[in-house]
């Protein structure tokens, strides 16, 4: 039990990749802050973690909003007394080609995706700071962080942002014991994909040399070696989950 008794903050995490996260790190024993739009999936996720002897609490979070996220740590403080682990995982991908995109649609994506990972890592890290006891911040980006995809100018911007982020962070806090680092994983198998014609979802597959689609899992297993004491060595690295989708 690596994480038990630890305080581990997860944004996004009523579904898909950043529930797994959240769940995984309850089976760990962890003090789980479950935190996204909807409090109703918040808590679904929380009587899952409950369900199995884990320790969790929901919190409703706009990350985009300061106020939300000041409250966000907060409670995860009042709660558990501590965070020892920051997981940036909301984030927003809606599709919209580059001449047609609005302000509107490119100030929502930078917002959620990369000023809040800004804001919650700041809220974090003071607390991080106030302990004296270290502690990891992680990132979610992405292949579009490297790579370039039509009809997503927004998100690759912003998960480019992301990425050179996780290097000046994890520099600043470095004098704090703070390890800073991402994740970028590639195509991974949530409700959207499954929602995608065929001939488009063999196209993605066939663009993966590892030949299939990842699975939640395997982002949440890599988020969990970077939030344990086995990489404290490791700090501001973008780590691709994504079956060797960037070395072709």
């Amino acid at each position: 039990m690596l994480f038990e008794n630890k305080t581990i903050v997860v944004t996004g995490s009523a579904k898909g990749i950043g529930k797994e996260i959240a769940l995984q790190f309850g089976k760990e024993k962890a003090n789980v802050v479950v935190s996204d739009l909807s409090k109703e999936d918040c808590i679904k996720t929380v009587k899952e973690i409950l369900s199995f002897g884990g320790k969790a609490i929901s919190v409703k979070c706009d990350v985009s909003d300061k106020i939300q996220v000041k409250a966000l740590i907060g409670s995860a403080v009042k709660e558990f007394n501590s965070i020892d682990v920051l997981v940036n995982n909301a984030g927003i991908y809606p599709f919209a080609s580059f001449q047609e995109m609005t302000e509107k649609q490119w100030d929502k994506v930078i917002d959620i995706n990369l000023k809040g990972t800004f804001l919650c890592s700041r809220e974090a890290a003071k607390q991080m700071i106030k302990q004296g006891k270290g502690g990891k911040i992680i990132n979610i980006s992405s292949v579009a962080g490297i790579l370039g995809f039509c009809s997503l100018a927004h998100y690759c911007a912003s998960k480019g942002g992301v990425n050179a982020f996780t290097r000046a962070l994890a520099l600043e806090l470095a004098q704090f014991k703070i390890n800073v680092n991402a994740v970028g994983p590639g195509p991974i198998k949530t409700p959207g994909i499954g929602n995608l014609d065929e001939k488009i979802l063999k196209g993605i597959i066939d663009s993966v040399p590892w030949g299939r689609i990842g699975e939640p899992a395997d982002i949440a297993n890599a988020i969990l070696f970077l939030a344990s004491d086995k990489a404290d060595f490791i700090t501001g690295q973008v780590l691709e989950v994504d079956g060797g989708m960037t070395i072709k």
